[in-house]
Order: structure tokens, then C-alpha cells, then sequence
């Protein structure tokens, strides 16, 4: 396989997509993103409160909260996995598939935690099913926001990609921002005893309706141009090789170390601010817990 370098664009390299189309686009992957991530923001925001619960065998506070932390962690070693099995079956069966699929793990594996018993009604299994859980949150990611970003691309104008693009990532920001405030709120309304008990529960169990108006929203999309347009091109072209992961190294191994980079840089800050700060506060600095939420919201 030769790697064309060639800049001259001819009409057929041209993205030509229906206004309407790419704005469907970027509503039914934006509001799933958002839901993926509302379920990962109440992971890190109920932190406290779920290291009491399912990690209540160790004695030490502050382990106790870095065993749930590093649960919340396992689910990013999985993330590529995901991604890259999604990945292939995205190039096989459609976008689609892959979006409609990862939103339904996502709001399965929250509405599971939901239902959990705690560590001291089931004992050790109580983390165990919690890690369980969390892996196939992690899982479900890796193929959904690749997958989205991917749709998104497709669908969009040329002129538009970037800006359009950008829509995945504000998604992802409104999913941490609501699942910050509904804990606030749950926080300011009920005591400490009734979040410890019952309350921690209710979030969880919003993402399984938001999951699916996601759903509802992503298997009325059509499959993107650029995706029909290669399925078409497979079928009439007697030479089926694809461009491999091997050939992306080859070819934009530069490209590709830098976009690695960047995004590790984006995502340590990101998480470290919207995900730890709020049980740091709390935890460490002995902040109040709805100042600590307000804080992250705002």
C-alpha cells in the first residue's frame, strides 16, 4: 500500500452533506455523549459516599477512597479495548450499530450500579461487582466517543467539521455539569444518613431514561455519506484492503505520537479538576460537600 501525498483535491474528495443531516448529527451524539459522561461525573462526585459503601472492610478513610478511585480508574484500561472492538465493527457493520449498541451498555452497566448491594450486605463481592460494572462503562466509552467523533466527521460539511466537532466535547462537559448539580441537589435536600442509604441511588437510576431517549435519538440517524459511500466503493471494487492500525504508524507515526500526547495532557488535567477536586476539597481540605459541587459546577 503507497501512501498518496498528492494535495490537488478533485470533486469526489469533496464531503457534500445535507444541513439537516449533520445537525441531527451533532443533537443525537452530543446528548449520548452526555449521557456516557453524567454517568462517570457521578461515579467521581458520589466518590465519598461510595467508599463508605462498598469499601467499608478497609478501615483508613483515605484508603478507602483510593481503592473507589482506583475502581473509577479500571474503567480506562479497558477504553482502547473498546475502542478498538467497536472500531472494527463500525467499519464492517456501520456507525450506527456501534452508537445505538455503546449507549445501551453504558445506561445497563449505571443502572446496575444502582441496584448494587453494599459491602456489607454481600461482603467482598460488593467492589467486585462494582469493578465489573465500571469495566464495561470503560468499555462502552472507548467505542463511544470514537464512534461519535467518527459519525460527526462523516456527516459534516467540510467548513464545519471542526466547529461541529466541537459539539461531542461540549456534550461531554454538560454530562459532567449535570451530574454535578443533581448530586448538589440531592445533597442540600436530604441528610447525610438518607444519601448514605437510599439517596446515592437516584442519579444512577436518571441515566437508564436518558440512556434512552439517547437511544430513541440514534436509530432514527442514517448511516453517514462517507460510510455509504465506502461500503459502495467495497462492493464494487474487487481489492478489499483496508488501511491498518500498522499503516497509520507508518505513515503518520508523528501525527500520531502528538495527538497521543496532547490528549493524555488534556485528559490528566481534565479529570484531576472535574473528577478528584470535588473529594479533595471535601476529603483533604475539609470543605463543605455542596461547596466543593457548587465549585466544580460553576
Amino acid at each position: 500500500m503507497q501512501q498518496n501525498n498528492d494535495l490537488n483535491f478533485e470533486l469526489q474528495d469533496v464531503n457534500i452533506v445535507n444541513s439537516k443531516q449533520a445537525k441531527k448529527a451533532v443533537i443525537a451524539t452530543g446528548i449520548g455523549n452526555a449521557m456516557e459522561w453524567f454517568d462517570f461525573g457521578l461515579y467521581a462526585y458520589l466518590a465519598v459516599i461510595l467508599s463508605q459503601l462498598f469499601f467499608s472492610g478497609v478501615d483508613n478513610s483515605g484508603l478507602q477512597l483510593v481503592l473507589t478511585f482506583g475502581t473509577f480508574a479500571a474503567a480506562f484500561l479497558v477504553r482502547p479495548i473498546g475502542g478498538i472492538f467497536f472500531g472494527r465493527i463500525g467499519d464492517k457493520y456501520g456507525r450506527k450499530i456501534v452508537l445505538s449498541t455503546t449507549i445501551i451498555l453504558m445506561a445497563l452497566s449505571t443502572l446496575f450500579i444502582a441496584l448494587l448491594p453494599t459491602y456489607e450486605q454481600i461482603g467482598v463481592w460488593a467492589p467486585i461487582l462494582l469493578l465489573i460494572a465500571r469495566m464495561i462503562q470503560g468499555f462502552s466509552t472507548g467505542g463511544e466517543y470514537s464512534g461519535a467523533m467518527v459519525y460527526i466527521a462523516e456527516s459534516s460539511p467540510d467548513k464545519k467539521r471542526g466547529i461541529l466537532g466541537s459539539g461531542l466535547e461540549i456534550g461531554t462537559l454538560s454530562g459532567y455539569i449535570a451530574a454535578s448539580v443533581i448530586v448538589t441537589i440531592l445533597t442540600l435536600l436530604l441528610t447525610d444518613e438518607q444519601m448514605l442509604s437510599w439517596g446515592w441511588r437516584i442519579p444512577f437510576l436518571i441515566a437508564a431514561p436518558i440512556g434512552l431517549v439517547g437511544l430513541y435519538l440514534r436509530r432514527h440517524l442514517d448511516e453517514s455519506p462517507i460510510f455509504q459511500e465506502m461500503e459502495k466503493a467495497q462492493e464494487e471494487s474487487e481489492d478489499n484492503e483496508q488501511f491498518s492500525f500498522m499503516d497509520i504508524l507508518k505513515y503518520h507515526k508523528k501525527d500520531f505520537l502528538l495527538s497521543t500526547v496532547i490528549v493524555a495532557f488534556f485528559n490528566i488535567t481534565n479529570y484531576m479538576i472535574l473528577s478528584y477536586i470535588p473529594s479533595y476539597l471535601t476529603q483533604v481540605l475539609k470543605v463543605k460537600e455542596t461547596t466543593g459541587l457548587l465549585i466544580i459546577s460553576i
